[in-house]
């Protein structure tokens, strides 16, 4: 025969979404009768639990709204093939006050020395204290940024990537910008200008972004937005790629990335 008491707390808790303890409620009650937990502890258990079963569902609701091309965190990340890199801002970072004070963060160096796993990582880490994130690479951007203003919807598209707290961009400078493309990121860039982090991943150092742009003068406008808060990482390190290749040799010893 069924409770009706539990029955109604079942309701209950249903009808408050609490649906993390509803589910659990025969084991939290066994958990609380096998420690003679008193009402307090009880309380405090349910609630604990609860809430670290929505942070859970936010945060992976979070991951997969922002589009990551990699499944990375900051703890996996090989800090002793990169020993120039600064940790203690990586720590610093890890805590978002960066998002908080619409910081940016470029992530410059060459191909394969872990600039999007740190890009990840990071977006990763600020999705898990409650900020919004979307990852998408620069190429994919303009070509959004285009194809919307021949539709008739740019500011559509625009108000689309300033919306997250953080937006990060990754391969930034691979291939250069056509003149179209540059002035529309700056535009985005100027929208989120002191309201919304970015962070972007580049294999081209800043002094380069002129020929990126393929205008100085838009690259020292984007420029001048993006330092004026920011946080800039270069990373000198050896390639993971090339050192996976090293080791199994199909690279010879002596090959390095280029910087």
């Amino acid at each position: 025969m069924v409770d009706p008491q539990l029955e109604r707390i079942q309701r209950h808790l249903s009808r408050m979404k609490l649906v993390s303890t509803r589910d659990r409620l025969d084991l939290l009650l066994q958990e609380a009768a096998r420690k003679d937990l008193s009402f307090l502890d009880f309380l405090d258990l349910v609630l604990s639990e609860e809430a670290a079963s929505k942070d859970s569902k936010r945060t992976r609701m979070g991951i997969q709204i922002a589009h990551f091309p990699i499944k990375r965190s900051l703890e996996d990340y090989d800090y002793e093939l990169q020993p120039g890199l600064d940790r203690r801002l990586i720590r610093e970072l890890e805590t978002g006050t960066f998002v908080a004070h619409a910081e940016n963060i470029l992530l410059l160096g060459p191909p394969g020395v872990g600039k999007t796993h740190l890009a990840v990582g990071l977006g990763r880490k600020v999705i898990e204290r409650g900020a919004s994130c979307l990852f998408v690479t620069a190429t994919g951007l303009v070509g959004q940024l285009l194809r919307a203003e021949a539709e008739g919807r740019l500011d559509e598209r625009l108000t689309h990537f300033s919306k997250p707290k953080l937006l990060i961009i990754d391969e930034l400078g691979y291939l250069p910008f056509e003149r179209r493309a540059a002035h529309l990121m700056f535009q985005l860039v100027n929208r989120r200008y002191e309201k919304g982090s970015l962070m972007i991943t580049s294999n081209q150092p800043v002094g380069a972004w002129g020929e990126v742009f393929g205008d100085t003068i838009l690259a020292t406008a984007i420029l001048d937005r993006l330092l004026h808060h920011s946080h800039v990482i270069t990373i000198k390190g050896e390639s993971y790629r090339l050192r996976e290749k090293r080791r199994a040799g199909i690279v010879p010893a002596t090959v390095r990335a280029a910087t």
